[in-house]
């Protein structure tokens, strides 16, 4: 990184794709600095008011005390061209020239995966997270979950990450080292202190103005090859990252919920459209991502079933006896065999789902797998 790359940043009138065009145009923000005003409104184009900034180089004040503000609170500032600059990120034509970077930088270039979802979050949905998650760090002893440290599935991706062993990233919408929402500064601690990374586009002059958060998203989509929605409603955010990441050709994935929960119509919308590959277990995510395991030891798949049988729950062994092996039952024979609440009978139904003993069919009915 170079004192002209953070310069950029303090260019007003300059977004994230100007400055990756103007980049792309001269190769280096060296070489944009030498640039006459002439050259920059006659050969780039730049308006005349973005190009007195860049002549005049006014904006290297505001670069170093940057640098300054960014060596008091232990913050690496990392440019497109530098090494540490996450691979898939700089695929990006809107990515951030620069990256802000509290904790372990390698955690960006790992195999990652993005999993967001509704602040207002069911209980079931963050069983779903802690159950995928759980799943995958079965299987890899290299994963690192990436998401926003909002409310919600995006917290609870955190701490499920941190409770099976993964790494994890937030990407926040606030200058370092200040994360949003405020109360979850416990959380990202202990990202921190379990090798993770809170990672910031935003100075530390910049101004808040709560528009921060969808452009934060289309971060979150870029550092995976694939994004994970567990619950959302008809819009918001998590939508917002899943048709950024559609838009990178990354492999957009999403956890059916209920026909009746606000909070899973979007995600369930994503998959009846075709939009996102529906996810029920770790292996779904496994097969769409084309991950092999990496943990040695792995278990065959008759000794993954054979382990969540002995692991069921009385509910759950109840309910899975009421599945008829040989034809599909539906919800109204469940209810009457198992005697069950409606509320009750939905949990386990998805945790059986979730363990892959059994699936579901249209029509609200069941098979055993």
């Amino acid at each position: 990184m170079t004192i002209e790359d953070l310069a950029l940043l303090f260019v007003r009138g300059l977004g994230s794709r100007g400055i990756v065009q103007l980049l792309d145009a001269v190769g280096s923000a060296e070489e944009l600095f030498s640039l006459s005003l002439g050259d920059l409104v006659g050969r780039l184009g730049v308006r005349k008011e973005v190009a007195e900034q860049i002549a005049s180089k006014e904006c290297f004040r505001d670069a170093e005390r940057e640098v300054a503000y960014c060596r008091r609170h232990n913050i690496r500032i990392i440019a497109a061209q530098d090494a540490e600059y996450p691979q898939l990120l700089r695929e990006a034509g809107d990515r951030p020239h620069v990256l802000f970077v509290q904790g372990n930088v390698d955690a960006l270039s790992m195999r990652t995966l993005s999993m967001v979802g509704t602040r207002d979050a069911s209980s079931s949905g963050l069983y779903v997270v802690d159950k995928l998650v759980g799943g995958l760090c079965e299987k890899l002893d290299d994963l690192c979950v990436v998401s926003g440290l909002a409310y919600g599935i995006d917290a609870a991706c955190h701490r499920a990450a941190l409770t099976h062993g993964a790494t994890t990233v937030a990407v926040v919408a606030s200058p370092l080292p200040e994360v949003t929402p405020a109360p979850h500064r416990a959380l990202a601690d202990d990202i921190l202190r379990s090798g993770g990374a809170l990672v910031s586009e935003l100075h530390s002059q910049t101004k808040q103005n709560g528009k921060m958060f969808i452009s934060r998203n289309r971060i979150i989509a870029a550092l995976s090859m694939g994004t994970l929605v567990v619950e959302s409603p008809l819009s918001g955010g998590s939508l917002a990252t899943a048709d950024i990441a559609d838009s990178y050709y990354r492999t957009v994935m999403a956890v059916p919920g209920r026909i009746t929960d606000n909070s899973s119509m979007g995600s369930n919308n994503l998959i009846r459209c075709g939009k996102a590959r529906m996810v029920l277990t770790a292996k779904d995510i496994m097969e769409d991502m084309d991950w092999t395991p990496t943990k040695r030891g792995d278990v065959a798949e008759g000794g993954d079933t054979l382990a969540a049988l002995e692991a069921l729950t009385p509910q759950q062994r109840q309910v899975l006896d009421a599945v008829s092996s040989s034809v599909a039952t539906d919800w109204a024979q469940l209810q009457r065999a198992t005697g069950l609440s409606i509320g009750e009978l939905s949990m386990v139904v998805i945790e059986l789902e979730m363990q892959g003993l059994i699936r579901a069919l249209p029509g609200q009915r069941y098979e055993k797998i």
